[in-house]
């Protein structure tokens, strides 16, 4: 019977830290947008019509709270938010993004996004469970075909 109390108060505090693990909020140190993996820090220089190319991605995900995301993430422009490559400049350097109709917006590369990109600790509330389930299933087991 106290083995039973143990395995219930032990399966209650897992389940309530996987609520918890990667629940951070607050707010961005700059804006920016991220294309194939890339991050660009957006400026308040403004890019011609005549000096843009192709379109070269969108916005797939936007959020304003900080976090990790996958994909081409934005903490400033919309989901569908157009990139687009600046005529004579790598996409390297700078790219640009498309905020209305004719006004685009320079944003400069800032290194590679490390967000969206899974290391082991994002699959920690999962082991937890899976554990916690094989764990009550042999208890249960074992109590039943005494």
């Amino acid at each position: 019977m106290r083995f039973e109390k143990s395995l219930r108060l032990f399966s209650a505090l897992c389940i309530a830290c996987t609520f918890f693990i990667g629940s951070a909020s607050a707010s961005w140190a700059y804006m920016f947008v991220v294309n194939d993996g890339k991050i660009y820090v957006i400026t308040e220089e403004r890019v011609e019509p005549n000096q843009i190319g192709s379109s070269i991605g969108r916005v797939t995900k936007y959020s304003d709270s900080e976090g990790t995301y996958s994909g081409n993430f934005s903490n400033r422009y919309p989901k569908g938010t157009k990139y687009y490559e600046i005529i004579g400049v790598g996409i390297n350097d700078a790219i640009a993004v498309k905020e209305n109709e004719g006004v685009y917006v320079k944003a400069s590369y800032s290194g590679e996004y490390a967000g969206g990109k899974k290391n082991g600790s994002d699959y920690l509330p999962y082991v937890f469970i899976v554990l916690l389930v094989l764990l009550a299933g042999y208890y249960m087991k074992k109590r039943f075909h005494r």
